[in-house]
Order: structure tokens, then sequence, then C-alpha cells
């Protein structure tokens, strides 16, 4: 992490989450790209957590948010407002974070995740992450 004259500042926490995210955002295309549907998915959900907890760097005192991955919750405490529409979003993401962690659920998803409803998703957390990024 980036450190200002020996001291990491609320900034650089920020920035750290952000530049996370946007790597992670790099390799979502390559994901894609290849064919590895579910895997971007997976990742697409920790673009939006990251983006989330900079936003709860920003707008609470302490520099490190919670080691939890439920979206909504990541929301809750912070100060953003979000259209219902994009809080159930959020919450429909919560299904990819399980991907590396059960494998049987793995595998259904793996059936049910495409070429063009990943696109869709995909499509829609980019106009997320571009919104989240624009209010920090």
């Amino acid at each position: 992490m980036h450190r200002t004259k020996g001291v990491v500042t609320k900034q650089d926490h920020i920035d750290y989450w952000v530049k996370t995210a946007a790597k992670d955002w790099k390799a979502i295309q390559d994901l894609y790209k290849t064919k590895n549907y579910v895997h971007a998915l997976f990742w697409s959900h920790l673009v939006l957590e990251k983006l989330l907890k900079a936003h709860w760097v920003k707008d609470n005192e302490g520099n490190t948010p919670p080691k939890i991955h439920r979206l909504v919750t990541i929301l809750d405490n912070t100060k953003l407002e979000l259209s219902d529409s994009d809080k159930q979003f959020l919450s429909e993401m919560n299904q990819f974070q399980l991907e590396g962690r059960y494998p049987d659920y793995k595998n259904e998803l793996y059936k049910k995740y495409k070429s063009v409803n990943t696109k869709k998703i995909l499509d829609e957390v980019n106009r997320l992450r571009t919104c989240l990024l624009k209010k920090l």
C-alpha cells in the first residue's frame, strides 16, 4: 500500500481498494474472452465488494472494512444511496462469491451461465462499478 510520508492515510486505503478492483476488472475481461464465465462472475463480485469497501473506508472512522462478502451488508454500512434495483442486483451477485467454495454449487453455475447471460450481468456490473467510482 502506498504511504504518504511514512503514514498510511485514509485516502491510501481507498486507493488500495480502487486499484485492486481495477486490476480485477481487467482480469474479468480476459476471463470472459476465454469463456471462463463463472470465474468472471466470481471476480465481478470481488470488484463490487472492493469498491463498496472503498466507500466503507470513506464513510467510516476506521480504515479496515469488515471481513465480510455480503455486498448489501457492506453497502448498508456506508452513506451510499443506491436504488432498490441496484440493491437487488448486489444481493443477487452474492451467489457468485460462493463459486470457489462449494463444488456442487459451482457445477450448477457452470450449467447456467454462458456467454449471453454472463455478458448481460457484466454490463450491469460495469454500470454499477462506474457509478461507485464516480461517487468516491
